[in-house]
């Protein structure tokens, strides 16, 4: 068996460090394969009726009439994600266009809420009045009008949002492919452009962090240890970059856990620069052997095991105090967690 860094002194892990990196990427465990729905997840049937519901108000896509798509926007609400989709836009940039092309004032939180709403309820009936039902009437007209067009010419080094294989040429294009199978070289290109699950893994990467946090809460509740877990965005005195554990809290921080998940390798230079950093703010004013607090970083996924450089570095920084999910068992014993243990651990 390996040893691991946060088994070794400072003075081992600073003369074989390559030794300490293979430790760590020998634990490291990708989950990229298995994402969590989350609240609001639309499963394939319920989107499937949204898109009946949308090629019946459309007469199978021979016309595209704001009023028509309005009542089935209405009555069936997955059928404004079936529209979106379509359109290959986000909430925000739905709206963005829609303002652009109406007179009417679209904010992107109404686009996100409209988004969320129906998400939630899919095809519970949307009642909408006021300023909500200008503004999905602005969504609506602006999708029939653009879907109905197609998507116009560009220059050569450029290409448009809407040169897709349904949208490219306007109505034409969705009434044929609505009657007939899409080619799958065609399905599997603009999956390559997309990439595959890309709007659902970015609505859920919280919840892919949170898996990891929970699991620290877990480890630091079942010893008794006294903790603060910030939130997002949060500001606390003494760090300009807020970890997401302060143990025992933001007033005496003695220990700090940095929880990171990547898939990718550029993010994960990005979270180990941030680790870094904490790093340097714990000895800053203080001896190499006396910092103002402990560093641990707490990390997953297989973009941290692609830079041997980077994971040096988070290595260093943390004097060796670097966790997997694979080894999170040993997060207590092999910090200065213990120090702050009031439970008998099993």
């Amino acid at each position: 068996m390996p040893t691991f860094p946060f088994e070794a002194s400072f003075e081992e892990i600073f003369k074989d460090p390559d030794k300490y990196v293979d430790a760590v990427f020998s634990c490291l465990r990708s989950e990229f394969m298995i994402m969590p729905k989350g609240v609001g997840f639309i499963e394939y049937p319920v989107f499937e009726r949204g898109y009946e519901a949308l090629k019946e108000a459309t007469k199978g896509f021979t016309k595209l009439d704001p009023k028509q798509v309005f009542s089935a926007a209405t009555s069936k609400p997955i059928s404004i994600v079936v529209l979106r989709t379509m359109l290959g836009f986000t909430p925000p940039e739905w709206g963005y266009i829609a303002t652009q092309r109406t007179e009417v004032s679209v904010t992107q939180g109404f686009a996100r809420s409209l988004d969320r709403k129906v998400r939630m309820a899919p095809e519970a009936s949307l009642k909408v009045n006021g300023v909500s039902r200008d503004r999905l009437t602005a969504l609506i007209e602006t999708a029939c009008d653009l879907l109905s067009k197609g998507a116009p010419k560009v220059e050569k080094d450029q290409l448009h949002r809407l040169e897709k294989a349904d949208t490219r040429n306007g109505i034409e294009n969705i009434r044929n492919l609505a009657g007939m199978g899409v080619p799958y070289a065609m399905l599997l290109y603009e999956r390559f452009l997309g990439r595959p699950f890309a709007g659902h893994r970015d609505s859920v990467s919280e919840l892919i962090g949170d898996s990891l946090e929970s699991a620290i809460e877990d480890v630091l509740s079942k010893a008794g240890i006294s903790y603060r877990k910030t939130k997002r965005a949060e500001r606390i005195e003494g760090f300009d970059q807020v970890p997401d554990f302060i143990v025992p809290s933001e007033y005496n921080p003695q220990v700090i856990i940095e929880a990171k998940i990547t898939e990718d390798d550029g993010t994960a230079r990005d979270k180990v620069t941030r680790i870094q950093h904490l790093g340097e703010l714990s000895l800053a004013g203080r001896d190499l052997n006396d910092p103002k607090y402990e560093v641990i970083a707490c990390i997953g996924g297989r973009g941290f095991g692609v830079r041997r450089e980077d994971m040096k570095k988070m290595i260093l920084s943390t004097r060796g105090k670097v966790f997997t999910v694979k080894t999170l068992d040993q997060l207590v014993e092999y910090t200065r967690l213990k120090d702050f243990v009031t439970k008998a651990l099993n």
